[in-house]
Formats: structure tokens, sequence, C-alpha cells
């Protein structure tokens, strides 16, 4: 990251005083009546949404104000700022609107475009994962658990887990294929829980496509200083502006078969 040390402190209290923000927010909501007779239209995980990053906007604004944001819901503001604020309140609509806990919400700051830090925050059951360039990653939870990737010599071997195979645009869905058919085993849903779950060196593998800079900038650091990888289906690091194809890798040694099948075009 290479600010100074309190600088740097600084900006991981402000990370984690967002998250208690948005879950202050999200978890009145989680399982309630009201949500339950939202049914098509969602309206209140809307609002949701909408109110946990208005809360972690407002804080961030007011402890860097020439800092930028960028959220899901509201757009970006100094979006050319050194510093800028990635911010996803509800990553996992779905199974926030179903009453599973496999959704989170997303703090990212990126440094000229690069991830430096990046909480997946799960409002719910209490767990946090938290990454800091240079840094090991720290794991919160009720349940334990240590942030470590674990090692997986081959896909032969390898658990792969991705949110949904409707997800993939024309084209990634074939490449996608051929990287499920060479895992050991797929399992669906999850979205940045199932990121979190690689930190933790249960899952292997995560590969999905048409994600945008709040699905994914947050999970970089996390991964990373657990001793994964995370780059797009080429192989090459994730940036502000990448097109929004993901891979990570628990083993970075998968990198090369990996990309050797996500790569081809069909």
């Amino acid at each position: 990251m290479n600010p100074a040390g309190a600088e740097q402190a600084s900006f991981l209290q402000v990370a984690e005083q967002a998250a208690e923000a948005a879950g202050a927010v999200i978890r009145p909501l989680f399982r309630s009546k009201l949500l339950v007779e939202a049914k098509g239209d969602a309206s209140p995980v809307t609002e949701a949404d909408r109110a946990a990053e208005r809360a972690m906007r407002d804080l961030i604004a007011a402890n860097f104000p020439h800092h930028g944001i960028l959220g899901e819901e509201y757009g970006s503001e100094r979006a050319e700022a050194e510093w800028l604020w990635v911010l996803d309140p509800i990553d996992g609509t779905r199974a926030f609107l179903t009453g599973r806990p496999l959704f989170g919400t997303l703090i990212a700051l990126l440094r000229h475009g690069v991830p430096v830090l990046g909480i997946i925050d799960q409002p719910v059951t209490g767990e946090r994962w938290t990454g800091v360039v240079g840094r090991p990653t720290m794991f919160v939870s009720p349940m334990g658990g240590t942030p470590r990737c674990r090692p997986c010599a081959s896909l032969a071997e390898a658990e792969l887990s991705c949110t949904a195979p409707d997800l993939f645009a024309f084209g990634d869905d074939g490449r996608f294929e051929r990287l499920r058919r060479a895992a050991r085993r797929v399992t669906w849903g999850g979205d940045c829980y199932g990121y979190g779950l690689v930190a933790l060196g249960l899952v292997d593998v995560v590969a999905e496509s048409g994600l945008k800079t709040w699905d994914w900038a947050a999970l970089v650091p996390v991964i990373e200083g657990a001793g994964g990888s995370v780059t797009d289906w080429l192989g090459a690091p994730l940036r502000l502006g990448a097109l929004g194809h993901v891979l990570a890798l628990g083993d970075a040694a998968l990198l090369a078969e990996a990309v050797g099948l996500l790569a081809a075009q069909d």
C-alpha cells in the first residue's frame, strides 16, 4: 500500500467502520417479513443496497474528502483520484432475497487503479475477511477458521466454485465448460462468499465473467494475502478498467493449466 503507517491504519479503520455501518442497515432486513412480502419487485433489497451504500459513502467522504468513490448504486465521484474506494453493499442479491447467508458487503481501496485493501463482510454470520497489500489476510468469525489457501497440484484435484452457469456471456460459457470438465467437482452459488472460501483453503478455483469493478476489487487483496492469486482469464493482474473475467486460484501453480483452458476461443 506504501502510505505511512498511521495513514494505512486509518484507511483500514474507516474500511471496517464502513462495513459495520452497512451491516447495521442490512441485518434488520435479512429474512424479515418485509423482505418475504416483497416477492418480485424486491424493493426492500433495493433500499437496503442504497441505504448501505449511502452510509458507507458518507463515512468515507467525512474521513477522506479528497478520495474518489465508486459504488454499484450511486456511481462514481472523483474517479480520477489517486485513492479510489469501491463499494458493493450487497454482493449476492439472489442469496439475500432467498434468506441464504451467501452474500456479503465488499469494500475495496484502489491506488492508481490497483487494489490495495479489501474487505468481504458477511453481516449476518459475523464473518469478515480483511486483506491489505503486504500483510497476511485476517479473518474474524464466531466459527473460527484460518485464512490460508491450500496447495492443489492439478485441476483434476480442484474444487471449483461459480455463482451460476447462466451468468456467462455467449462464448464465455464454452470456455468455462472446459475448465469445469477438468476440475474434480463444481459447486454453484456463493458470489463473493465463494472467494472467501478460497482464502480459507476450502475451495481451489473460482472463475466468472461479466463482473464489475465493485464485484472483484475487494477480492484481490483478500485472496492474495492468503497465498492465492486473482487474475483475468489470460493470467493478467486485475486493474481498474478490467473486462470482468476473473480467475481466483488458491494455488498459483494452477494458473498455466487454468488459463490454457479459459483463454482459447471456441
